[in-house]
C-alpha cells in the first residue's frame, strides 16, 4: 500500500511538474559525461556500415521488454575471419567458446517500477531505435545521450498522442 501511494504521488507530482512546461534543467536528466567501460571495446559505426541493423543485433523475443544482445556465436560467425587476430576479438572468442555471454555494461535503464516495452515502442509505434538512443550508427563508443526519465517520458508520449496517465507505465496497485 505505501509504494502505491508513493507511486501515485510522484506521478502527481511529475504530470503537475510537466503540465507546467518546466524551464529546461527543471525535470532534466543528469546524463553521464562519460561512457562506461566494456569489456570489449565496440565500434557500432563500423558494424552498422557492414549493413547491421539495430535488430538484427538486438531483437525484440519474448514480452518485448528487452532489446537482447547478440550471441558470442553470432559475432563470431563473421569474427571467424574478421580481425581474428585482434586481443578483442580473442577475448569474445574466448567468451564463445565458454558459452559465456558478455558481461556487457548497460547503458540505458529504467527503474524496475516502470512498465516499458521495446515491443510497444519499436514495432507496434514504429518508433525508431534513435529517438530514445541517439544516433548509435554514428557511434564509435557509446554513451547514454538521451534521457529516460519521466519528463521526457511524458513529453514523447504527449508529442505522440500516447497515453500518459500514471497506470499506463506504473502498477500502482
Amino acid at each position: 500500500m505505501k509504494r502505491a501511494v508513493t507511486l501515485a504521488f510522484l506521478c502527481t507530482a511529475a504530470v503537475l511538474l510537466w503540465a507546467q512546461k518546466p524551464t529546461p534543467g527543471a525535470v532534466e536528466e543528469t546524463l553521464p559525461k562519460a561512457a562506461p567501460v566494456q569489456p570489449i571495446p565496440f565500434n557500432h559505426k563500423v558494424h552498422v556500415a557492414t549493413g547491421a541493423k539495430c535488430l538484427d543485433c538486438h531483437p525484440i523475443r519474448g514480452d518485448g521488454f528487452q532489446a537482447g544482445l547478440p550471441r558470442e556465436s553470432t559475432c563470431m560467425g563473421c569474427h571467424t575471419s574478421i580481425k581474428k587476430d585482434s586481443p578483442h576479438v580473442q577475448k569474445l572468442a574466448e567468451f564463445a567458446k565458454q558459452r559465456k555471454p558478455v558481461p556487457w555494461a548497460r547503458i540505458y535503464t529504467v527503474p524496475d517500477y516502470v512498465w516499458f516495452s521495446h515491443a510497444s515502442h519499436a514495432t507496434d509505434a514504429k518508433i525508431s531505435c534513435e529517438t530514445c538512443h541517439g544516433p548509435v550508427a554514428e557511434r564509435e563508443v557509446l554513451a547514454k545521450e538521451k534521457p529516460t526519465n519521466m519528463y521526457s517520458c511524458m513529453t514523447c508520449h504527449a508529442k505522440h498522442g500516447a497515453p500518459n496517465g500514471c497506470d499506463f507505465c506504473h502498477n500502482t496497485q
